[in-house]
């Protein structure tokens, strides 16, 4: 009984070696974080919102979109600067506006509209929130937008920070 009782005991210490050492993040949705959107994922994150908002902006009949590396840049920039003033909000730390933004970028066609996150949550759990708000929802269906920007930043505890720029 001895020996049985040593062997579960060794059992279990061996089991708990497999498990993930130090505290779990959660973010504000309940989920965990760290979310590593690293590597192959992160190279897969525009082809991927592209298609899924291609996909839901057919179900309507509007045309879809393509993407566009300037309104990507100025994504990109103001995701990392949200984060650098740690809050979700249209205007840059040096006062930009998202017009701003896609002008220094570089893109003269007319902005339609940003939508931005402050999340745990990958890019396909963020385009969900997104389309659960109809103000986001409008900026991601508007059927005059025919170009795509996307950008991200992640924290080193997962937080992500998303800014999606439509424009035409």
């Amino acid at each position: 009984m001895l020996k049985l009782k040593s062997l579960a005991f060794t059992s279990l210490l061996a089991l708990a070696a497999c498990q993930p050492i130090g505290p779990h993040q959660i973010g504000p949705d309940g989920q965990p974080g760290g979310s590593g959107l690293g590597g192959r994922e992160a190279a897969q994150v525009h082809d991927r919102m592209l298609e899924q908002i291609n996909q839901l902006r057919s179900n309507i009949g509007a045309s879809p979109m393509v993407r566009n590396t300037q309104l990507d840049s100025a994504a990109s920039a103001h995701a990392r600067d949200m984060a650098a003033q740690n809050r979700a909000w249209h205007f840059g730390s040096d006062g930009t506006s998202p017009l701003d933004r896609v002008r220094r970028a570089g893109f003269m066609g007319t902005l339609i509209g940003e939508n931005i996150s402050e999340t745990y949550e990958k890019d396909i759990e963020t385009l969900n929130a997104w389309m659960q708000t109809r103000q986001t929802r409008d900026i991601i269906m508007d059927t005059r937008a025919s170009q795509l920007g996307v950008g991200w930043f992640e924290e080193s505890g997962g937080k992500l920070w998303w800014v999606l720029i439509t424009g035409s």
